[in-house]
């Protein structure tokens, strides 16, 4: 069979970059791949952090560790100078690579599971900065009350496994196992709710009973799934939580840095040697419109108010 070259153009689906913007009040921004800042404009929290990027020739061949010039010319850029939390949805390098780094410098907690406080570990965190909540058990962090549900990472899982020592940077991709994958159920004081769903992985029934208005779901890998996977995935995700709006992450190439300015190239989509765009979109716009659920894509660097009708 002959590998399909080249990525999906993002232009066909330029009518579904459509979440409105955020006012002054509460508000997410997609910063690449899964990482997701929320914002009531007091209190703030963030998914994975990944803002170093390396390229594709780099993950493969050296050692890696966070790149601080690029950390923070991405947390001035999102605004960002202090956070409650920051959560990795997995441990694997395009989410967890710079996490303790910006927990470290926003005085944020990190949290995960057994393999990201051993990635806080080795990065120098004290102990009192990161918390290993009970998976299923409400745990709160200033104005937002975090769950972390036990899920998995889309197939295939190509560093598979727990964390087990501190990993001290620059380290192997390899050293960065999957860990603990989480579906996170997040809750705000106003009363807003969302599940963040970082990888295109799910448990049966895990999220039943649970609620959220939206669902971020993450889709790198999901096109090269057979129709019933993703099918059983916006199921186990979308349905069962009842989401009216599903925004898309993990579709960006996270070989390329983030644009820092107008000049610079726009996020693109993973290449068709890991993933096919085309097909998820076909499925799952075919899924929404069965149920009436908005499906949208986030806009890089935008507050955007994702609750909004």
């Amino acid at each position: 069979m002959r590998l399909k070259l080249g990525r999906p153009d993002l232009a066909p689906y330029a009518d579904r970059f459509d979440v409105p913007a955020a006012g002054d009040g509460l508000s997410v921004t997609f910063l690449g791949v899964s990482s997701l800042l929320l914002h009531d404009g007091t209190s703030a929290i963030l998914t994975d952090g990944f803002f170093s990027r390396p390229g594709m020739v780099s993950v493969l061949t050296r050692r890696l560790a966070p790149d601080a010039s690029r950390i923070e010319a991405c947390l001035a850029k999102a605004g960002i100078d202090r956070l409650e939390a920051v959560i990795p949805v997995h441990g694997h390098v395009d989410h967890a690579l710079d996490s303790a780094a910006v927990a470290e410098r926003t005085g944020a907690v990190l949290v995960g599971g057994t393999s990201v406080a051993n990635l806080g570990r080795g990065a120098g965190l004290p102990g009192d900065r990161i918390a290993t909540p009970p998976p299923g058990t409400p745990t709160r962090f200033g104005a937002w009350t975090l769950t972390l549900v036990v899920s998995h990472h889309c197939p295939p899982d190509r560093y598979p496994g727990v964390i087990t020592e501190p990993v001290v940077p620059p380290a192997k991709v390899g050293a960065y196992l999957c860990g603990e994958a989480w579906s996170i159920l997040v809750a705000h004081d106003s009363g807003r709710t969302a599940l963040i769903q970082g990888s295109a992985g799910y448990v049966v029934g895990s999220l039943a009973g649970h609620q959220a208005e939206v669902a971020y779901l993450g889709i790198g890998q999901l096109g090269i799934q057979p129709e019933s996977y993703i099918q059983t995935y916006w199921d186990e995700t979308v349905r069962r939580t009842g989401a009216r709006r599903a925004v898309l992450t993990h579709w960006d190439d996270f070989f390329s840095p983030l644009p820092m300015g107008p000049d610079d190239p726009p996020l693109r989509a993973l290449p068709y040697a890991g993933d096919d765009l085309d097909v998820t979109m076909r499925v799952l716009g075919r899924l929404a419109e069965r149920d009436g659920v908005t499906l949208s894509f986030p806009t890089v660097w935008q507050r955007e108010d994702p609750w909004s009708a």
